[in-house]
């Protein structure tokens, strides 16, 4: 593995761990806003399987790197408004996304694990994955999971002119429009790795950022037991899970969502997708 790709996911792993802050209800997320008040951790549903109780009910999430997103400058339109992550229902509700797809080879039997359990969850893809299969694309429509952007080739944003990532982020949108039926209102830059340029273009493109805040490392194929056991020492109310469905042997985070969603499900969580709101 590359030295940058792996202090980038480092990075991207202590962002994930501090991403601090309780949001102000219980099922919100919030990204990038501010003024919240923390909420009161919820007591463990009766016959909770969770091996670790939480004491948030909810993150706050931010992209975790060296700018935070864009303030417009006094009498100007801001760059992007502050939106709200609404994840319908209350209590313990929690987000599953999956990056760096579609592949033929893993993606439909996430697919097939979700249908089975009628659950919904967020696939970040990259363009050029995309483009070679827009049939999961329109799958993911048909069954009410989220598609986000994820560049068209998961290059490292920060050592990119501001121009390639554009590019790179728009390619991605008209791809995702065509398969999908929408353009994305979601992006999650490669590697956790944000810059101010991410920021505002995704917001000139009509799309949020949205971190992480239990990294599951499922890219190190790191056994499936090991993957079970990160979602399930991290689940809480209102915790985003990152796994990856493509860009390398992926049949480890296949088997880990078939063993830890049932019993997320089984120990009172809802697994769900977030809607926008703005303040």
């Amino acid at each position: 593995m590359h030295k940058d790709h792996l202090l980038t996911r480092r990075r991207a792993l202590i962002a994930g761990a501090v991403a601090a802050g309780a949001a102000g209800t219980a099922g919100v997320f919030a990204v990038g806003g501010a003024g919240q008040e923390p909420a009161r951790p919820l007591a463990p549903a009766a016959g909770a399987l969770v091996r670790r109780p939480q004491a948030a009910s909810a993150y706050r999430l931010q992209p975790f790197t060296g700018h935070a997103p864009p303030r417009a400058a006094p009498g100007r339109t801001p760059v992007r408004r502050e939106p709200l992550l609404s994840v319908s229902g209350r209590g313990r509700t929690m987000v599953l996304t999956f990056d760096d797809g579609p592949d033929p080879a893993y993606t439909p039997d996430i697919l097939d694990t979700l249908a089975e359990y009628d659950v919904r969850a967020m696939f970040f893809v990259c363009g050029e994955r995309a483009a070679e299969n827009k049939d999961l694309l329109a799958r993911m429509a048909d069954e009410g999971h989220v598609v986000g952007n994820h560049t068209w080739s998961h290059p490292l944003l920060t050592q990119l002119r501001r121009s390639r990532i554009r590019s790179e982020m728009e390619r991605t949108c008209d791809v995702i429009e065509e398969a999908y039926g929408d353009r994305p209102e979601w992006f999650r830059a490669p590697y956790g790795a944000w810059n101010r340029a991410a920021f505002q273009l995704g917001a000139e493109l009509g799309m949020e950022p949205l971190a992480w805040t239990v990294d599951t490392l499922d890219w190190t194929t790191p056994g499936t037991r090991t993957i079970v056991d990160r979602v399930e020492d991290g689940a809480a109310p209102g915790v985003v899970v990152l796994s990856h469905d493509a860009g390398g042997d992926r049949s480890q985070s296949v088997r880990a969502l078939r063993r830890y969603l049932p019993q997320l499900l089984d120990s009172g969580y809802r697994l769900t997708v977030p809607r926008r709101q703005y303040l």
